[in-house]
Formats: C-alpha cells, structure tokens, sequence
C-alpha cells in the first residue's frame, strides 16, 4: 500500500488494514485542507508524499497520484489516532508552506 504514517510511534501496519476496513490497494477518496509535499525520491526509487502539519504524517507511492492517495490515508489515520489518544489534532494552516 505504500504508507509510512506515524502518529507518535503508535500507528501500525494493523491499524491501517483496521482503519482501511481489510481490503489492500483499496483508494479512499478523503480530502483534507493540510499541505502536501511531494517530491521524487532517487535513493528509493518512489515518489514521497508528506504532510508537515502532521508531524511524521509521510507516504510513498510509485506514481504521483498513488503517493498522494496514500498520504490522504495517512493523514486520516493520523487524525484518528491522535483523537484516540486524546492528542491535539492541528488545524489546517491554509497558507502556502515555505520550505527552506
């Protein structure tokens, strides 16, 4: 699937087929209003999808749009675990992401 979310060390490969209801490769229309970064990574060899706002919230993918479903993904679990855990949950910026 592709997904390398960590929501304070306690998201897991359990979780996500919870959470994705058991069925891989399953694409989940969620749209969430955080930035996204994506990037092409040479060393791996995949496209690399991150949302900054959400700390360790990251996704791979072999193509552009496989790794921004799977970050949306995360992002989602990301968010349901936080809450689970009773952790702050941040409110979307909605400003342009500088990068340095």
């Amino acid at each position: 699937m592709g997904i390398l979310s960590a929501v304070h060390g306690r998201a897991t490969a359990g979780r996500l087929q919870a959470f994705l209801g058991g069925v891989s490769g399953t694409i989940v229309a969620l749209t969430f209003k955080y930035g996204i970064v994506l990037c092409w990574s040479r060393i791996d060899g995949v496209f690399v999808a991150e949302a900054p706002e959400l700390p360790g919230c990251m996704a791979h993918g072999d193509t552009q749009r496989a790794a921004l479903d799977n970050v949306n993904q995360a992002m989602a679990l990301w968010i349901d675990t936080a809450k689970e855990f009773g952790d702050p949950v941040p409110e979307p910026k909605g400003e342009r992401l500088m990068l340095a």
